[in-house]
């Protein structure tokens, strides 16, 4: 078994290697989640920003309070939405590039900030360009990365969320008794750093095959081809792949797909029900509630009354890596369905746990706190290990060619619009002079956590180990609850059908404005 797996990351080193670097993208994201949480909690950000109190401390107020920590997710909305435009006119490889450009730009301006409006505009502008990169990273990565480990390689973006949580978490940590700007200017200004080793990387990098056969760039696609795969563009297996590809995007042509109204049209694509599926998978990965933990961790753990919240912070995240890894392995091993449905049970009877002892017990006690601590952290275990990466992974696989930017534009700006309604209205909920609900939150996150699973059990298809137009063709020819079985069918050789693209030297109907280039053209 593993000299299999080694024999076969000898093949493809550069597609895996190309991939996994495009995950880091997702460190962004991660990191800029993971400072506001603790930022918030720092006493000269909030002599800064705040207002003082009757007992001359300083806190923000529920309004400002919910407005600097889910503003990012408005502006993530559009920037997720920009990433159909973008990705496809652009290109992937450049379309991140103008993201990590935007997101430094919003970054300078928090950093600069000394007052609530332009640290807003920042936090704007800078979701901008992190709601560009959760859209276009999946994609390249999905077209990119060899099928046997698509699963795992998609899966190492949602680790790097949680790489970028941990660190900021260590970050706040260091800074949070700083009494001056450099308390919150120190963790927000290094996110140039990490925008910078992204933006370089992807100048080098090769832009994904399928994106230059849907341009019609055929001998651009070659070039990139025989780059993933460590060989020649007269490579005949070069040759073999890039006109599967080239025969996919002509039977994706042949059923429409061109503007945003193709995503919900039905036919024998089901693109309605694709898309739909990914904008609902989206919404219920936020509306596990991890991000009550990630946005509002620190101020939870404080008003509970646990002492050094932030190292709880670290402690939470530190689990949120650990057990990010074993979830990729699983991806690829036990399946998308199956990691979904275990992680829905597993994050309910987490949720409905410290909801019933916070609410029965009180949250003063010191046993309660502990056992708080500790089922909150093997609710983020199981979201780590499921809901986590899965969502990216199945969105990154569930579209056709001619509409995947398109929809995957749609399901990450449903990821963000529901990150900022429920980062907006946490505090209401939570803060003593509002909701004042405390452990009694997780009643209503257990509850989503059931929606959750009910999802998973009819609307996931099981896509493990297939090729993306092994996938198309599962969708298009089987239901969620069904599919496992053509899935093994596929995988094994017993299905063979004219509906997926044969691997043939010569390849009929190919489109005028696609040119096939002259062998004697192509680059070494």
């Amino acid at each position: 078994m593993t000299v299999g797996i080694f024999a076969k990351f000898r093949q493809n080193p550069m597609a895996i290697i190309v991939s996994a670097f495009a995950a880091f993208g997702g460190f962004l994201y991660g990191y800029d989640t993971g400072i506001i949480s603790g930022i918030i909690d720092m006493n000269y950000f909030l002599r800064t920003f705040g207002h003082q109190l009757p007992d001359r401390t300083y806190a923000l107020t529920s309004n400002d309070k919910s407005l600097i920590v889910s503003i990012l997710s408005a502006g993530t909305f559009v920037g997720a939405l920009s990433g159909y435009p973008v990705g496809d006119y652009l290109g992937r490889r450049y379309g991140l590039i103008l993201a990590c450009i935007i997101f430094s730009i919003g970054v300078s301006c928090q950093t600069a900030a000394i007052a609530t409006p332009l640290f807003i505009i920042g936090r704007v502008i800078a979701g901008i360009g992190v709601g560009m990169i959760s859209c276009i990273v999946p994609m390249y990565q999905s077209e990119c990365a060899p099928k046997w480990i698509r699963g795992a390689i998609v899966s190492a973006y949602q680790l790097f969320i949680t790489i970028g949580l941990l660190v900021a978490a260590i970050v706040n940590n260091e800074t949070k008794d700083i009494q001056s700007y450099a308390c919150y200017r120190i963790p927000v200004g290094i996110q140039l750093i990490w925008a910078l080793i992204l933006l370089v990387g992807m100048f080098i990098l090769p832009e994904s095959p399928r994106y230059l056969v849907m341009k019609g760039r055929i001998e651009e696609a070659y070039n990139a081809q025989a780059r993933l795969t460590s060989s020649q563009s007269k490579d005949p297996q070069v040759d073999i792949d890039i006109k599967e590809l080239i025969a996919n995007y002509e039977l994706m042509r042949s059923y429409g797909g061109t503007t945003y109204a193709d995503c919900f049209k039905m036919g024998s694509q089901k693109n309605l029900l694709r898309t739909l599926v990914g904008i609902f998978l989206q919404a219920w990965q936020q509306l596990t509630g991890i991000n009550f933990i990630f946005y509002y961790g620190t101020s939870f753990f404080h008003s509970a009354g646990i002492s050094q919240p932030f190292v709880i912070t670290i402690v939470t995240n530190i689990v949120n890596v650990a057990m990010t890894i074993p979830g990729m392995l699983l991806m690829d091993k036990i399946g998308r369905r199956h990691v979904l449905i275990i992680g829905a049970i597993g994050m309910l009877i987490c949720e409905y746990i410290i909801a019933i002892i916070g609410t029965a017990v009180g949250q003063s006690n010191d046993t309660a706190q502990k056992t708080l601590i500790a089922f909150v952290c093997i609710y983020i275990a199981f979201f780590a290990s499921t809901w986590g990466p899965a969502a990216w992974v199945v969105t990154g696989e569930l579209y056709p060619v001619s509409i995947r930017a398109k929809c995957m534009s749609l399901s990450s700006a449903s990821n963000w619009l529901f990150n900022f309604a429920l980062g907006y209205a946490t505090p209401y909920m939570v803060d003593p002079d509002k909701g004042n609900m405390g452990s009694k939150v997780f009643f209503i996150w257990g509850s989503t956590c059931l929606g959750c699973l009910v999802f998973a059990i009819f609307c996931i298809w099981e896509t493990k180990g297939l090729s993306l137009e092994q996938v198309n063709y599962l969708i298009r020819n089987s239901s969620p609850i069904k599919s496992a079985k053509l899935n093994k069918q596929l995988k094994s050789g017993v299905i063979v059908e004219g509906d997926i693209p044969k691997l043939e030297l010569e390849i009929p109907n190919i489109s005028t404005d696609i040119k096939m280039p002259n062998n004697d053209t192509l680059h070494q």
